[in-house]
């Protein structure tokens, strides 16, 4: 349990200084398919953690095109715009659906421009990873003598992202139904 416990502790450390790339901090030039791939993963590996299966591979990426979710490549190049979308949706698409995602997407793009919502979406994120170590590292201390930390911890956090993932869902119909009525009355 020990041996658990120290490696839970040293990924907190670490995805406390994480950070996902800001839209000015995305490469200024185009990149090929692989290339993409690669920093994708990169951008991505604390967070998502997947040793055995990959995050994101050339099938999502054109199926993510043929349905709308990002823009089509320019030259089978793809750029700061495509590198953003994906990040979102390589993120997003562990708790939600891919509909659910292009609805959430549309929505933010429309009250603050591609732009300022990628930097709020990254920004969220963030804090939210962090806030949920500070949770683990608190309930560490306060259960430090108790064996079964690990197993109430996983149980904790199943329920908080089920909780999470239900309340995202609700949201996003929520706000899809906002935007129709928006569009129904221009």
């Amino acid at each position: 349990m020990e041996q658990l416990e120290d490696n839970l502790e040293q990924w907190c450390r670490e995805i406390k200084t994480y950070h996902i790339p800001r839209w000015d901090e995305l490469p200024d030039f185009d990149l090929y398919m692989d290339q993409v791939i690669g920093y994708i993963e990169k951008c991505l590996e604390l967070p998502l953690n997947n040793d055995s299966n990959r995050i994101i591979t050339p099938a999502m990426i054109n199926n993510y095109t043929k349905l709308k979710l990002i823009p089509s490549p320019h030259n089978k190049k793809y750029g700061k715009k495509h590198l953003a979308y994906l990040i979102a949706i390589t993120l997003l698409k562990q708790v939600i659906t891919i509909s659910e995602i292009k609805d959430g997407i549309s929505y933010q793009f429309s009250l603050y421009g591609e732009k300022e919502a990628y930097d709020m979406f990254c920004e969220e994120q963030e804090i939210a990873l962090r806030n949920v170590i500070k949770h683990v590292l608190e309930v560490r201390q306060t259960e430090q003598a108790n064996s079964e930390i690990a197993e109430n911890l996983t149980l904790r956090m199943a329920a908080a992202a089920f909780s999470n993932k239900v309340i995202a869902e609700k949201v996003i119909k929520i706000q899809n139904k906002i935007l129709a009525e928006k569009k129904a009355s221009v």
